[in-house]
């Protein structure tokens, strides 16, 4: 008796600890993209994770355009940011300290890391 509800109280605890570590998610997240042709491209992200969903924006040179059609499981996520005519995939991998990305445009394919951008306290 004692084992299943020590088994069931820290089965519900990693569950509780698993969506706190969701929301650690939400924030800015920085990093560059190289492209094949050793062009450099400034990447920014404002993530916002509401249980298995992901919203905000994306900077471009165009402005910040909305994270259309979000989704988390677990660490995993994807989404897709519309540019012009332009749908650019991105699938990745949540980490403690960075974000992995995959980005998917008119047939080409790259892969960046991004890192949280430091709050600056006051």
């Amino acid at each position: 008796m004692k084992r299943t509800f020590l088994t069931t109280a820290l089965l519900i605890c990693c569950f509780l600890a698993s969506f706190a570590a969701l929301s650690d998610y939400s924030g800015t997240w920085t990093g560059t993209l190289k492209t094949e042709t050793g062009e450099v491209y400034p990447l920014l992200y404002n993530f916002k994770v509401d249980g298995d969903k992901l919203t905000g924006t994306a900077k471009t040179p165009k402005g910040d355009l909305p994270i259309d059609d979000g989704k988390v499981n677990g660490n995993d996520f994807k989404f897709t940011v519309v540019l012009g005519d332009m749908e650019i995939e991105h699938t990745g991998k949540f980490y403690t300290d960075s974000v992995s990305v995959d980005i998917a445009a008119n047939g080409a394919k790259a892969h960046t890391v991004l890192k949280r951008k430091q709050q600056i306290s006051k």
